[in-house]
């Protein structure tokens, strides 16, 4: 399998397919880069170069203790585009995958990145503080590590088979097929990283790193999320950058990449060639 070593010598596993300009996708949690497969097979077909990576602790990448919070995350990508190195990037964030994108232009810079786009993000903030009254409680969060330590296995079924995509709104019409990849998506990774992973995406305040970034983002969110609600994340997000787009999608879920695939890979596409 490729992999990449990352600075504390964390072993990253990453696909890369196609040639042409690179657009490099980060995956959400608990996931891997499995969940990019359609936007992946598409861009590809479209003449892109499509790379993505299994955040560390998830997926094939390396199952480490330590170092499961943001500003490793950022490394850990920094490392594959360095080793692969890559220039005039395009950089495809989901949920956390938006905050690990949006963290890595901060830390590392965009010497080498074209633009970016954030679906679903987590940025800038989630949880509740006085700076960020709008977020949700700590007990939220709290409450999913609680869940995640007694049943793993029961936790990410629930969030799949429900909030994630959707399939808990009257009329819904639940993917069998959709459900067990998630839970199997979930259920590669490690349970440490999955557990940490909540604080990161929680806890991390993204404002200063939103503030430097120069390239042109997409914000793209579903107005009907129920994982990172729409009016404390996408539009904050969009002001606080300094050439951001915020593009609302009304009923459209968490999961909107793979339920909403042809409408998501459309708009990524026109904003790609603008």
């Amino acid at each position: 399998m490729p992999t990449v070593t990352s600075q504390d010598g964390t072993e990253i596993f990453y696909k890369d397919w196609g040639t042409g300009q690179p657009v490099v996708f980060s995956h959400g949690w608990p996931l891997s880069s499995d969940d990019w497969d359609n936007q992946m097979l598409f861009f590809r077909e479209q003449g892109y170069r499509v790379i993505a990576h299994d955040r560390r602790g998830h997926g094939r990448s390396e199952q480490v203790a330590d170092g499961h919070d943001m500003d490793h995350y950022a490394d850990d990508l920094a490392a594959v585009t360095e080793h692969l190195d890559l220039r005039d990037a395009i950089h495809v964030g989901h949920s956390t995958g938006g905050g690990e994108v949006v963290r890595y232009l901060g830390r590392h810079g965009e010497s080498r990145v074209a633009k970016a786009a954030i679906m679903s993000a987590i940025p800038p903030l989630m949880v509740r503080t006085e700076a960020n009254p709008g977020g949700q409680p700590k007990s939220v969060f709290d409450d999913f590590q609680t869940q995640l330590a007694n049943n793993r296995s029961q936790f990410y079924l629930d969030i799949a088979s429900g909030p994630f995509y959707g399939f808990n709104r009257p009329g819904a019409e639940p993917s069998d097929a959709l459900i067990r990849n998630w839970w199997r998506q979930g259920m590669m990774g490690g349970a440490n990283a999955g557990h940490l992973g909540i604080v990161a995406f929680s806890q991390t305040d993204f404002t200063e790193d939103l503030r430097k970034i120069t390239v042109p983002v997409l914000v793209m969110h579903g107005d009907d999320d129920q994982i990172v609600p729409y009016a404390d994340s996408a539009p904050l997000t969009a002001k606080l950058l300094q050439n951001g787009t915020l593009k609302t999608y009304p009923g459209f879920p968490h999961g909107m990449p793979t339920t909403q695939h042809a409408t998501i890979n459309a708009d990524l596409l026109a904003f790609f060639r603008s």
